[in-house]
């Protein structure tokens, strides 16, 4: 039997999922999880790179003490990343929702208007996007002593392997990479006056990056949602929703759509397998989690949707608003954005759970339109498709079928990509 592993991160926790081919299926089995968060650093949101450092090391130790991995692969969220000074970080490592880029945006587009930089990149407008946080670390003085950076995935397989690469999928979240070439726009990167020297070749989902304890590490598609989608049993080719801390609503096409109708609609164009996302992100389950944090920390999430079953509210807000991204409170940022504060915590759930779905009716309406084709399924995978509220509202709003597999996506995804490179390639 030959076993694989996928250390698949998100912002809330990482697990660590074993993988196997048997009677034809792949099989899987959780072998560790931890703990995964934002801190805050004077006055900042930070990430604890020790804490992700040691727990990958501790789950991946604790496979192998019982098998004998072929390959283990990383994937985590996308836009962050860590700066480097040779082996030492240059720390904090700042985390995509705290809010130091506002003043870096308007700089970037005062050197390339956003429409320019879209029709080169084809990355949606997103304050946190990686441009924005190194035009932020350049305007800090934090990259005069840097010789480079890893995006978060990368450099946990750097502190594992001591191999320092940049793989496709995730460099394209930078808003850095050509959608005509798929490598890194160095006459953009220039333009906005980041170090050339940054900005390394570009690496395939399956490439070899070195060893750990004589195991074979290989990227993966090491942006999350990229994974995601690889992991979809998706029939024909259909819209599909990866649901976690973020929804990210989109659909496979051949090459980047960056017309004006695609920037109207802030769509974005980030890599896949052997074909391009076309994809829009929306808040996702973050807006409730955040909510359960402050009006039921002790309820489980079926107590929760019992309550809300019983709910009658009928307020929406903008699932996309940008008051809804790190907010001190986020009850307080529901009472902002409607009429009246809703009057049970119930209605605040029922309420946040049918803005994520019209905020899905939107985006699918914008998706056929800018692609020209008429969808009748809608795949839902991640955490988010347990939540059947969720979905049974959006099936009704949407008129759309939709397919709710809440499935370890990701996780399968990254495993899958492990073993086709085993396939095709020797292991050397």
């Amino acid at each position: 039997m030959k076993y694989y592993l996928a250390i698949d991160i998100g912002a809330s926790s990482g697990r660590h999922i074993l993988g196997w081919e048997e009677d034809g299926a792949l099989r899987t089995r959780e072998l560790y999880r931890f703990p995964n968060g934002v801190q805050s650093q004077n006055g900042h949101l930070v990430w604890d790179l020790e804490h992700l450092v040691r727990h990958v090391r501790a789950g991946l130790d604790l496979a192998l003490e019982t098998y004998p991995l072929e390959s283990f692969s990383i994937d985590t969220w996308a836009v962050d990343y860590v700066l480097l000074d040779g082996s030492r970080e240059i720390l904090p490592c700042y985390a995509y929702r705290d809010d130091r880029t506002a003043e870096a945006v308007r700089m970037v587009h005062e050197k390339i208007p956003f429409s320019q930089l879209y029709r080169r990149t084809g990355i949606q407008f997103q304050p946190f996007n990686t441009l924005y946080q190194l035009t932020a670390d350049q305007r800090s003085g934090r990259l005069e002593g840097a010789c480079g950076f890893l995006m978060i995935p990368e450099y946990l397989l750097y502190k594992l392997t001591g191999v320092k690469t940049h793989e496709y999928t995730n460099a394209t979240t930078t808003g850095l990479v050509s959608a005509e070439t798929g490598q890194y726009d160095l006459e953009l990167i220039e333009a906005l006056g980041l170090p050339r020297r940054f900005f390394k070749p570009l690496q395939p989902p399956g490439a070899p990056v070195g060893r750990y304890r004589g195991v074979r590490a290989v990227l993966c598609a090491t942006h999350d949602t990229a994974s995601a989608v690889e992991g979809i049993p998706m029939e024909g080719n259909a819209p599909y929703i990866s649901s976690g801390t973020w929804s990210l609503l989109g659909v496979k096409t051949p090459r980047p759509r960056t017309d004006p109708k695609s920037e109207a609609a802030n769509y974005s164009n980030e890599g896949g397998v052997g074909y391009n996302r076309y994809q829009k992100n929306i808040m996702g389950m973050w807006l409730i989690n955040r909510l359960k944090e402050e009006l039921a920390p002790e309820a489980a999430f079926q107590e929760l949707d019992e309550a809300v079953a019983h709910s009658r509210f009928e307020g929406l807000v903008d699932a996309n608003d940008p008051a809804f991204l790190a907010p001190e409170s986020m009850r307080a940022a529901f009472d902002r954005a409607l009429p009246a504060p809703p009057p049970a915590p119930a209605d605040y759930f029922r309420c946040a759970y049918r803005s994520l779905a019209a905020g899905y009716r939107t985006a699918l309406q914008e998706l056929e339109q800018n692609t020209g084709e008429t969808y009748d399924r809608l795949y839902i995978v991640g955490g988010g498709a347990k939540n059947r509220f969720v979905n049974e509202e959006t099936q009704r709003i949407t008129g759309k079928q939709v397919i709710a597999l809440p499935i370890e996506a990701t996780a399968l995804g990254n495993l899958k990509l492990q073993i086709r490179a085993a396939k095709e390639e020797p292991v050397c």
